[in-house]
């Protein structure tokens, strides 16, 4: 079978489209709460750019709380809910998650504020791309295939000078579990080697939405949908909630293979069979049981 257009090591497809999206229904909320929630997202922009400014000056600790501060109330402004269950990381750590929507970086800023790891092409978005870099962000060059060593050298250095780092690895955005589509290759194993070489834990975050109660594929946002089509969407939601799971903590042991961690985060978001490992990921350390087969 020929693969998705753009398919590949470096520019993965998922496969979804809008087959997997809700049927078009009335919206929840009424035309003016819509136009209040966009009035409101246009207002947090704004502060966004202000705080882009800022984030350069602020310690550390308070870069992170300024940044998940404006996560949460952006949130809120759309009308979404975070839900968090688990302990988010307090200290360097490669955090892994599933990709659905461009909800899920706001959600991932709300919960544990990291550097990122994002393609190009963010860097030129309005305002997002100028707090995306203030926040110290990696940007990676699709088009360059050469340049992923780099990159992984980059997420490394990172994590050695004690930033947590927060990569999607999926590559793509996908439906979510509501409609069983999930990228071709699942995790891809390249920026796992950042953690492995640099001795720091790789903490898997699952992504979910429902709306009105029942898990949702809403807030995707896919293929060549436009963002404004997917916004709007979430713009005219009732009772939306995004849950973000924290996962226990993976501890690669030195010269892990990437690929089975990457194996492992992934199954830990995306549960499946018990399987065995050929060899260990961890340290042989008792109260770990982190990567159990």
């Amino acid at each position: 079978m020929t693969p998705p257009r753009g398919e590949g090591l470096w520019r993965p497809a998922s496969g979804c489209g809008p087959r997997c999206l809700p049927h078009a229904t009335v919206p929840d909320v009424c035309a003016l709460r819509r136009v209040g929630r966009l009035l409101g997202v246009l207002g947090m922009l704004l502060t966004g750019a202000a705080l882009a400014a800022l984030l350069p000056l602020l310690p550390a600790a308070d870069r992170r709380a300024a940044l998940r501060a404006w996560a949460r109330a952006t949130l809120r402004v759309l009308g979404v809910r975070l839900v968090v269950r688990g302990r988010p990381p307090r200290r360097r750590a490669l955090l892994v998650a599933n990709h659905v929507s461009w909800l899920d970086i706001l959600a991932v800023f709300a919960v544990s504020p990291a550097r990122m790891l994002a393609k190009r092409e963010v860097r030129s978005w309005p305002v997002v791309g100028v707090l995306a870099a203030a926040a110290g962000t990696v940007f990676v060059d699709r088009s360059r295939p050469r340049a992923l060593p780099t990159t992984v050298a980059r997420v490394a250095d990172a994590l050695r000078a004690g930033h947590p780092v927060t990569v999607f690895p999926e590559g793509t955005t996908w439906c979510g579990a509501p409609s069983g589509c999930r990228p071709t290759h699942g995790f891809r194993p390249a920026m796992f080697e950042a953690a492995v070489v640099a001795g720091a834990p790789v903490v898997p975050l699952g992504i979910g939405y429902r709306h009105a109660g029942d898990a949702s594929t809403l807030p995707a946002f896919l293929g060549e949908e436009t963002l404004w089509a997917s916004l709007r969407r979430v713009l005219a939601a009732r009772d939306l909630t995004v849950t973000v799971t924290v996962a226990a903590a993976l501890h690669p042991a030195d010269g892990a293979d990437r690929r089975l961690l990457a194996r492992a985060a992934e199954a830990a978001i995306h549960p499946a069979p018990p399987r065995r490992f050929p060899v260990p990921l961890v340290s042989p350390v008792p109260s770990l049981v982190d990567l159990a087969a």
